[in-house]
């Protein structure tokens, strides 16, 4: 059993939870995930480890079926089944000077770590951070430690530019040059910007986050096509260059199980009302 130490409420969709797991929080690097059950009946959650100090690991969960919606109702004292990590290859920091990243949604979760890494080895990072509203751009104040420049997209045009993180990543290839950007959110989001960063020849890293359920490769069922050859993100990645994926393939999987996903949150979250 893991306790949750701590519990905050980031917006209506989004929360952030600090778990005690010192085994776990002693071996984690940047890139690494954990996989949690809420209880001993529900389903494996690959989640990315964002921060870790020397005896706990923090995590950022969107609620969207029904194990997340389980995992919300749980609050500071309370206790997880399990807790498996640290799982994946840590990310590959590569030898640049300036780096981008790019962040869709609950994507600055995940790019949170990498990007600290690179500023923390002296590189020059700037970020673009997007979401549906002002409310929904996670981080913020955690990037500002650490990045020289942070620009904003919002659906609603509360924050920032109205509009896709892409739009202002072509803006900014018109005054700056990059090394590297990193690529963090929704596949439709990694896929236009890998596209966007080609015609500008700006070397792109992704996290994909395709279906998980083991964690250790057995499977099968997070494989993703590169270059014509079968990766599985659990065990290869899940940070990947950007070259070769292919993005129309995952998306195609990644909405294998909606059907059934929509018929248990019905069935489950109904009954518990």
């Amino acid at each position: 059993m893991y306790e949750i130490t701590e519990k905050k409420i980031l917006n209506q969709d989004v929360e952030w939870m600090r778990i005690k797991a010192p085994f776990v929080a002693k071996n984690a690097k940047p890139g690494n995930f954990l996989i949690v059950r809420v209880d001993e009946f529900g389903e494996r959650i690959p989640l990315t480890i964002v921060t870790h100090d020397e005896m706990s690991v923090t995590i950022i969960y969107q609620k969207l079926g029904y194990s997340t919606q389980l995992l919300s109702e749980k609050q500071a004292g309370d206790f997880l089944f399990d807790v498996v990590g640290p799982l994946g290859l840590p990310s590959h920091i590569r030898d640049v000077k300036t780096v981008l990243g790019i962040a869709g949604g609950v994507g600055a979760a995940p790019l949170f770590p990498q990007l600290k890494e690179y500023a923390r080895r002296g590189v020059i990072v700037d970020l673009i951070i997007g979401g549906r509203t002002k409310d929904h751009l996670l981080l913020v104040d955690e990037y500002q430690e650490f990045c020289r420049n942070i620009y904003f997209a919002t659906d609603d045009g509360s924050c920032g530019q109205k509009g896709f993180v892409t739009q202002v990543a072509e803006q900014l290839y018109q005054e700056h040059t990059y090394d590297l950007a990193i690529a963090i959110g929704p596949l439709i989001m990694m896929k236009n910007t890998v596209l966007l960063n080609k015609k500008y020849n700006v070397l792109t890293d992704v996290s994909l986050n395709p279906i998980m359920i083991d964690g250790t490769g057995m499977c099968g069922n997070c494989r993703v096509t590169i270059n014509g050859k079968t990766k599985f993100a659990c065990v290869d990645g899940p940070d990947f260059p950007a070259e070769g994926i292919d993005f129309d393939e995952l998306m195609v999987r990644q909405n294998y199980y909606k059907e059934e996903e929509n018929h248990i949150c019905r069935l489950k979250l109904g009954a518990r009302k």
